[in-house]
């Protein structure tokens, strides 16, 4: 990257983080013309010149108008606001939040050779290791997420290329402790990569040993539910050129009309990571002195799984969290209790400005011993709706909850 580009990007740095949202990605404030970055679309670059249209197509690496699936103005003006929101340099714009894991994997992973996952991965991560990357002979071992850095010393392979991290992870809401890990797998020469979805801009993963982070960007930085996007962020241009080579090998391309909402979205990130923060914590608190729930796994609450790991290397939390029932409720009663919810939507995905809720019940497997959790769990999405709201909601679904148990 350029000195000049460096200076600037160093010297937005210094600015407060809901600052740098107004700006990132504008021309800037006192630019002649519109206040947001115009929406460009196409798939043909025409050239001046041939010498030109030369020039420009050795630039594979950089932001440069080459051929649509290069990238136009509005995907380079995405791409670098999400890099300076995750504290990288680059970033690649692809077509939805599984393809930001895919892609990375595919590109830095090759036959005979060996990636570590936690067990409470993703779920479609989990089917991808254990499909595609078996079927181009890549051995996956999923590890304890909660595993120590001499646990997973061994479990490191001469052939291990990738440690993968999802932290907090998928329904159960383990910290893992990214620093030491990291630090295992760069003794071995093997990249780290984690989906930092759930902590976006609270967790900085380059700053904690990371290699890559990857961000389905169709959550918190779209924030309205009306978009599927993906995002792999990378410090280093030596990772730069391996992702940018695979991504378009890949034939990896986002809509532009979708980039744009989501630099839109970028702009309130702040003000609704924040707001979604106080109503989660608030509900999540709510959750946990009710008699009907064995545990809230929140990793900003005291005894959820790797909480010390949060408080030491987060700056805030998600709005999604799991709680988990006492054990004499069934499947059929947490049915009754969610279907008894009026305000609360039913459906996948998370990061909205609505709340969710989702049964765990079939979407948790585990092949390492992390799965005893003690009791039925919900997963459940606090969007922008007021925290009384939701907590009369929630107590609708207590009561058929109750009712369906026959208490």
């Amino acid at each position: 990257m350029p000195d000049d580009q460096n200076d600037a990007r160093n010297g937005a740095r210094s600015q407060g983080f809901a600052t740098r949202l107004t700006q990132l990605g504008r021309p800037g404030p006192r630019a002649h013309g519109f206040v947001n970055q115009p929406l460009v679309r196409g798939s043909t670059v025409l050239h001046p010149n041939l010498a030109h249209q030369r020039s420009q197509s050795a630039l594979r690496h950089e932001q440069a108008l080459v051929y649509g699936t290069h990238g136009t103005p509005t995907h380079f003006a995405l791409e670098n606001a999400i890099a300076e929101i995750e504290g990288g340099t680059r970033c690649q714009i692809v077509s939805s939040g599984l393809s930001a894991i895919t892609t990375p994997l595919l590109a830095f992973l090759k036959t005979g050779q060996h990636v570590l996952v936690p067990d409470n991965v993703y779920g479609p991560t989990r089917r991808f290791c254990d499909g595609m990357l078996a079927g181009l002979g890549i051995a996956t071992t999923y590890y304890d997420p909660m595993i120590s850095a001499d646990g997973l010393e061994a479990l490191m392979r001469p052939e291990t290329a990738v440690l993968f991290l999802e932290s907090p992870g998928s329904h159960t809401f383990e910290v893992q402790d990214v620093p030491a890990l990291s630090a295992v797998a760069h003794a071995h020469g093997a990249r780290v990569m984690i989906d930092n979805t759930w902590g976006i801009h609270f967790f900085q993963p380059f700053s904690h040993g990371v290699d890559i982070s990857i961000q389905a960007a169709t959550k918190y930085i779209g924030g309205h539910s009306d978009i599927i996007l993906g995002a792999v962020t990378v410090a280093t241009d030596e990772d730069w050129v391996r992702l940018r080579d695979a991504s378009m090998a890949l034939g990896q391309y986002a809509s532009p009309d979708d980039c744009w909402l989501a630099l839109r979205g970028v702009r309130t990130l702040g003000v609704r990571l924040a707001t979604q923060m106080e109503h989660g914590l608030v509900v999540a608190r709510w959750l946990a002195e009710r008699p009907e729930v064995l545990r809230v796994l929140h990793p900003a609450l005291p005894g959820s799984p790797g909480h010390e790991l949060w408080q030491r290397d987060f700056t805030g939390a998600s709005s999604l969290f799991g709680v988990v029932l006492k054990p004499e409720f069934t499947v059929e009663a947490v049915a009754a209790m969610i279907d008894g919810m009026t305000l609360f939507g039913i459906g996948a995905s998370w990061g909205g400005f609505e709340s969710l809720v989702l049964p765990s019940t079939g979407s948790i497997h585990r092949t390492a011993g992390s799965g005893r959790f003690g009791g039925e769990i919900m997963r459940l999405h606090i969007g922008l709706e007021d925290p009384a709201d939701i907590m009369a909601d929630l107590e609708r679904g207590f009561a058929c909850l109750a009712g369906a148990a026959g208490g």
